[in-house]
C-alpha cells in the first residue's frame, strides 16, 4: 500500500494519467494537475474555499444551456479565451478574438449578399471584404459564420422579443473570396450578470461592458480557422472591454455612404453605414 503524503501526491496522480494514448492529451492532463495542486498549495486552499468553488462550478451548469455558456463566460472574463487567442496568431494573419457565450451551432445559410435587417430596428450597415491567405490570394471555399445583438443591445437567446437566430447567419463567400452583408450597427451591451460570473464581476468591482461588435467564424480548406470580431471604432468601451478582446487591428470605421446603386441592390436605404472588413487566414500548420 502506498502512502500518499503531500510531497508524493501531485506525483501520484501524475503517474495515474500516465497511460493516456494521445501525447498531447496526456500532457495537458499531467500540467493541468501540476498547476492546480500548485495552485491549492501557494493559496493555502481551505476545504471551506474548495466547497465554495465547487458550488460556483455547480452554479455555472445550472445556468447554462445550449445557447448560453457560462463557462465560456467565464473564461472570458478571466482573460483565458484572449489568451488562448493571442497564442493561436501566426503572423500576417487576422488577428483572433473571444468566441463569446451566444455563438449557436447551424445558423441559418443565406446568399452572399443577403440583408439580416428584416424587422430589426437601427443604423444599417453594409459589411464588404474579402478573405484571402496571407499572400492575398482568394479562397473561393471561404465561409464565414456571422451573429450580433440588436438595437436594444440583447442576443436573441436573452430576448424573447427577437425570432430565433435572429441577426446571424453564414454566408459562403465568392469565387474572388469576396462576401458582403447588410445588417445593423452593433450596440455596447452588459454581459450576463445574473449568474456566477456576474457575482465574480460584482465582488471585483469590474465593469460588465463589452463594446459594440460583430461576431465571425471564417473557415477555408487547408486554412486555421479564424474566430474573431469587428469592433466600431466609436464605442466608448473600447478600452473596458470586460472579456479583453479588443485588439487594435480589429476596431474599424463606420463609415457613412449612399451609393445609390449599392442601396437599390442590397435593400438598403439611401444613406447607410459601410464597414470594410478584410480577412486573411494562415495555412494550417
Amino acid at each position: 500500500m502506498k502512502n500518499i503524503t503531500r510531497d508524493n501526491l501531485t506525483d501520484t496522480v501524475k503517474s495515474s494519467f500516465a497511460q493516456i494514448d494521445d501525447e498531447r492529451q496526456r500532457h495537458l492532463v499531467n500540467r493541468l494537475v501540476h498547476h492546480l495542486h500548485a495552485f491549492a498549495s501557494e493559496t493555502g486552499l481551505s476545504h471551506e474555499e474548495w466547497r465554495e468553488g465547487i458550488a460556483f462550478l455547480h452554479r455555472m451548469a445550472e445556468i447554462s444551456s445550449p445557447s448560453r455558456s457560462e463557462f465560456t463566460l467565464l473564461s472570458d472574463v478571466l482573460g483565458l479565451s484572449s489568451l488562448v487567442d493571442l497564442l493561436a496568431a501566426r503572423p500576417g494573419a487576422t488577428e483572433g478574438s473571444v468566441l463569446g457565450p451566444f455563438h449557436t451551432r447551424g445558423s441559418p445559410w443565406v446568399d452572399n449578399g443577403s440583408s439580416l435587417i428584416r424587422d430589426n430596428a437601427g443604423e444599417p450597415v453594409l459589411i464588404q471584404g474579402r478573405v484571402t491567405d496571407t499572400d492575398g490570394q482568394p479562397l473561393s471555399e471561404a465561409t464565414i459564420d456571422f451573429w450580433q445583438n440588436a438595437d436594444n443591445g440583447m442576443y436573441w437567446q436573452l430576448d424573447d422579443s427577437q425570432p430565433q437566430d435572429n441577426l446571424r447567419c453564414q454566408i459562403q463567400v465568392q469565387a474572388d473570396g469576396r462576401f458582403e452583408l447588410a445588417t445593423i450597427r452593433p450596440r455596447p451591451y452588459l454581459v450576463p450578470t445574473d449568474g456566477p460570473v456576474g457575482e465574480l464581476l460584482r465582488v471585483s468591482h469590474r465593469d460588465a461592458w463589452r463594446p459594440a461588435h460583430f461576431h465571425i467564424i471564417v473557415e477555408a480548406p487547408g486554412h486555421r480557422s479564424l474566430i474573431t470580431e469587428v469592433f466600431d471604432e466609436a464605442d466608448p468601451w473600447l478600452d473596458k472591454d470586460a472579456v479583453f478582446g479588443v485588439r487594435a487591428s480589429l476596431v474599424r470605421p463606420f463609415k457613412p455612404a449612399s451609393d445609390a446603386a449599392t442601396a437599390q441592390r442590397m435593400g438598403l436605404p439611401a444613406n447607410y453605414l459601410s464597414v470594410d472588413l478584410p480577412i486573411r487566414l494562415a495555412r494550417e500548420d
